[in-house]
């Protein structure tokens, strides 16, 4: 097995940073959209849609929730061992909770919740999409910067705590969500084996950027009143690719 430069993945939620800089807290960078460039000849690698999935975790002062949104389809493109292109689309109007599986009542109020104007709005935006624009062997310097959150037994993990171990590479893409594309670069451990490719991540975003303003903890006079949710979601991706 060995390393390969991939294209990585944006999960779903809101970009951690103003447009041009990196917000303390995140490893997701953020900035203005990128010209994508156009790919030559390269070997295409399916989005395994089955064994792939977004998971996401969102936190409040008295407790936290978590979920899976699916992947609709995707593809990404390999020359000389090295990923090109590509592009990933995100079933978001399919986006699922796992905590509360067994009180349907609440399990169903809740995804409700999430698929209306106050957060995903997928009547109008029922897919969200990355499209890569390059991608670097990760270093030192990219290491991620902690940010202080307001202090409750629920407050999420830390970019540190919650990052994928043992990143390989920096990948960079633009990230299309609620009609809104940002460009975003996070760090993601891939292998590939044959013609299997493999991508973990994991890291910290700030889901109002792109609209996700709901109870958004910045508006919020008196913080102890545990009346937010916390703007910090952990994201994940596993993705599972072949030919």
């Amino acid at each position: 097995m060995k390393n390969l430069n991939f294209l990585g993945f944006a999960a779903f939620v809101i970009i951690a940073a103003a447009c041009g800089q990196q917000k303390e807290g995140t490893d997701a960078e953020v900035s203005e959209a990128k010209e994508v460039t156009e790919v030559g000849t390269s070997e295409s690698f399916s989005i395994n849609k089955e064994e792939s999935k977004i998971t996401w975790i969102g936190s409040k002062p008295t407790g936290k929730h978590n979920g899976i949104i699916p992947i609709a389809s995707g593809d990404i493109a390999v020359e000389d061992n090295q990923v090109v292109g590509g592009t990933i689309v995100i079933n978001v109007a399919e986006i699922d909770n796992e905590d509360l599986k067994e009180d349907a009542d609440s399990h169903g109020k809740l995804v409700g919740h999430l698929k209306s104007e106050d957060f995903f709005d997928t009547q109008n935006h029922p897919t969200a999409e990355f499209v890569i624009t390059s991608v670097k062997p990760y270093s030192k310097e990219d290491s991620v910067k902690v940010k202080e959150e307001f202090d409750t037994q629920y407050k999420p993990a830390s970019a540190k705590e919650h990052m994928v171990a043992s990143p390989t590479h920096k990948v960079t893409g633009n990230l299309t969500m609620r009609g809104k594309s940002l460009s975003i670069s996070f760090p993601a451990n891939v292998q590939v084996q044959g013609d299997k490719v493999t991508a973990k991540a994991k890291f910290n975003i700030d889901r109002t950027l792109w609209g996700l303003q709901y109870n958004n903890e910045a508006d919020v006079v008196d913080k102890a009143k545990d009346k937010f949710i916390y703007n910090t979601v952990n994201v994940g991706f596993d993705i599972v690719a072949g030919n």
